[in-house]
């Protein structure tokens, strides 16, 4: 069974910073796009950022200019970097890839169970 696996969250000073990580556990024919959202309790969840196999990035408007995001295609790992972080950047992460479990079966969405990024002083 394919599982994301977070890492990295926690809490931190507003200012600070904070770098999660995202890898699948289990096995699996392809990864291709990864990637961030948000949500915070009674909102939407919101994309924070992508990023491609051609390394192509992008980004939704709660990720542009203080964060930034990366992969490792040789271990299948999607980073978030998020700096000079502020209160309104509260809200459990998820992790998002598109896989495809097996050679000639179509790809599918794959989500984390999520990790708590808490912003206060």
């Amino acid at each position: 069974q394919i599982q994301l696996v977070e890492s990295g969250g926690g809490l931190v000073q507003p200012g600070g910073s904070l770098r999660l990580s995202c890898k699948p556990s289990g096995n699996f024919f392809e990864i291709y796009t990864m990637g961030w959202y948000r949500q915070t309790p009674g909102k939407q969840r919101e994309l924070v950022a992508t990023i491609t196999t051609n390394f192509y990035t992008s980004y939704g408007d709660s990720g542009k200019g203080r964060f930034t995001i990366s992969r490792d295609i040789t271990y299948n790992t999607v980073y978030l970097q998020m700096n000079n972080l502020k209160p309104e950047d509260t809200a459990l992460y998820f992790c998002y890839a598109s896989i495809r479990p097996i050679y000639g079966k179509p790809s599918a969405d794959y989500w984390g169970q999520g990790t708590q990024v808490t912003v206060s002083s």
